[in-house]
């Protein structure tokens, strides 16, 4: 698909078909996250794909936003391998695992499967509930599967500032 009519088309999916997301798609997905920028090509990411049954009702006791995906990723970053900034005051974690988690949203629509960027959750719920390292901090969950009937974009999907409201130039 052509890269502005995969960001154009793209929404936020609320209610899921319980068809699964085929593995090579999924393996597609993953691989684009993989691909990803990173703050001194660290690659502090991790991604955990939870499709079992057991597991999918832990991240439903995080959040009520899985909307009844079959897949949800979750995106996690190493504390202890993260590139500090000058200053000492900011690191690189959260920004890269970002730029992974947009890449993974992206290829998902490239590749024809919807999702759901959920921040509606405590992470350190998330990191316990599902058995992480302590060294590792959860950025966000990603809902993948295909829109059930009748979903679609919200009703404000296209409503977007003006460039000028929102780019200064200097």
């Amino acid at each position: 698909m052509e890269f502005n009519e995969v960001v154009k088309n793209r929404y936020s999916c609320k209610k899921y078909s319980n068809k699964q997301v085929e593995s090579e798609k999924l393996t597609a997905i993953l691989d684009a996250g993989r691909l990803a920028p990173t703050a001194k090509n660290l690659q502090e990411q991790h991604i955990y794909v939870v499709q079992s049954a057991e597991f999918l009702a832990r991240i439903d006791e995080l959040t009520p936003c899985r909307y009844g995906a079959p897949t949800v990723l979750v995106v996690a970053f190493n504390k202890n391998e993260v590139f500090t900034y000058p200053g000492g005051k900011r690191d690189s974690g959260v920004e890269d695992a970002a730029i992974v988690a947009t890449h993974l949203t992206l290829a998902a629509a490239n590749e024809g499967v919807d999702s759901c960027w959920l921040n509606f959750f405590d992470p350190d719920k998330a990191a316990s509930l599902l058995g992480l390292p302590e060294n590792e901090e959860v950025l966000m969950l990603l809902d993948l599967g295909y829109a059930a009937e009748g979903a679609g974009p919200l009703p404000n999907h296209e409503c977007r500032k003006p460039l000028s409201e929102t780019v200064t130039y200097l």
